[in-house]
């Protein structure tokens, strides 16, 4: 037995959701099922699919750690394409004056929300980001996710929005999940500019987007794009200039009025636009034709007891829609994966189907990485979830419980249930 080498037989449901790119519309029913599935993956990359009578006449078992998933479904694994995982502090007093009523708004202009995580993040060290930010690995790892999106933002400093960075640079290093690295140091106006977000802005674009590119810290840039927060033309400022130094872009668009952002990201050619809550028809029409993924976020809509992203409607429209957990301290301090599917099913009327392909290759697609994750592909990563049930409709079904008994990262398994969790 060869240790980089691994054979996952007679899977009940394999299933791959193939492709190479984001699934629009229609498509994201397709899951592309092999019942009686196998898949082989040698030096952590997939090399043949199929069902298991036919891969065992092609590759002899003995040549491999053999796992056999009779009775379980198995899956590519999950994508979390939106998160703000490295943060310091909690603010759990919010969430309770959001149970009394409170708006998210409301808290934000009385000094709460991402300034206060701000505060809290300048003041913890790097040693602390790494302690906390391991922890939510580990749990996100728990619920099938083998590729997370991390973004800065709770720094709206040079020093700290560094320092988160190189946090999830070091995170990379020692945790089994890939990590995505994205900038947002346009979360929101720092107090020392409060009333200058056009000075910040220019502080943004002149001092602190130049020195991350400069050190390669981040892929991304995302903008909180919101009345009140960044107008459509600070967002615009910004992200042109974001292009210019070789960013690839991301918004936070319409999340709690209509304001434009959806359209702003099919103008701009971003990967995605995010959250969507209150996104327009022509912002829809535009993502559509564009080929912006439709990040919709449901965990954050339910924190804050907001209607959800008109999710049935993107998708019968043609868009690309992904989901993601939104993790962070304010408005969705979850991790939990199969939450955010069973809320997508129950409460945006999408088919498990679609929230399959949507937490799979199109979060993939998401992060411009449906090339190499985010399916059961030859030639794509040996990323894999094995679940404790014989059918993926489990995972809503199972409501916010997660069903993954194990995870395969690059083709060696590191989380097992049975044995405890993860496997260093």
């Amino acid at each position: 037995m060869m240790n980089n080498k691994i054979m996952i037989k007679n899977a009940a449901e394999l299933v791959t959701c193939s492709g190479f790119k984001a699934k629009h519309g229609k498509e994201m029913s397709e899951l592309h099922i092999i019942e009686d599935g196998a898949v082989v993956v040698e030096d952590g990359i997939i090399k043949a699919v199929g069902k298991t009578e036919d891969i065992l006449k092609k590759y002899d078992e003995k040549d491999f750690q053999a796992i056999d998933a009779s009775n379980k479904a198995v899956l590519p694994g999950f994508v979390d394409s939106h998160t703000h995982f490295v943060f310091g502090g909690y603010r759990a007093e919010e969430f309770s004056w959001r149970l009394r009523g409170d708006s998210y708004m409301d808290i934000m202009q009385r000094g709460g929300g991402i300034v206060n995580t701000v505060k809290a993040t300048r003041e913890a060290s790097f040693e602390e980001l790494m302690e906390t930010g391991l922890k939510r690995l580990d749990s996100m790892l728990s619920f099938g996710v083998t590729t997370v999106e991390g973004k800065s933002g709770y720094g709206l400093d040079l020093e700290t929005e560094i320092k988160q960075l190189k946090v999830m640079d070091e995170l990379n290093k020692i945790h089994p999940l890939d990590i995505v690295k994205t900038f947002m140091g346009a979360h929101a106006t720092p107090v020392e500019y409060k009333g200058r977000t056009d000075d910040y802005v220019e502080f943004m674009i002149e001092k602190v987007m130049p020195e991350i590119a400069k050190q390669n810290l981040a892929e991304f840039s995302d903008v909180f794009c919101e009345k009140n927060v960044f107008s459509i033309e600070q967002t615009r400022r910004i992200q042109e200039k974001a292009k210019e130094l070789g960013f690839k872009i991301k918004l936070h668009a319409d999340e709690i009025v209509q304001f434009g952002g959806a359209e702003l990201a099919a103008e701009l050619g971003a990967v995605s636009a995010d959250h969507l809550l209150q996104v327009s028809d022509k912002g829809i029409e535009d993502m559509a034709k564009s080929g912006v993924v439709a990040t919709l976020l449901p965990c954050t809509a339910f924190s804050l007891r907001e209607s959800f992203a008109p999710g049935r409607k993107m998708i019968d429209n043609g868009c690309a829609v992904a989901l993601a957990s939104d993790f962070n301290p304010g408005s969705c301090f979850t991790e939990n994966i199969s939450l955010v599917i069973a809320l997508a099913t129950l409460q945006m009327n999408i088919r498990i189907e679609e929230a399959i392909t949507a937490i799979t290759i199109n979060a993939a697609a998401a992060l411009d990485r449906a090339d190499e994750i985010g399916s059961l592909d030859p030639g794509k990563k040996g990323d894999i979830l094995i679940l404790e049930f014989p059918s993926y409709k489990f995972i809503p079904y199972h409501i916010g419980v997660s069903t993954v008994e194990k995870v395969i990262k690059n083709g060696k398994i590191v989380f097992d249930k049975n044995l405890g969790g993860k496997i260093c």
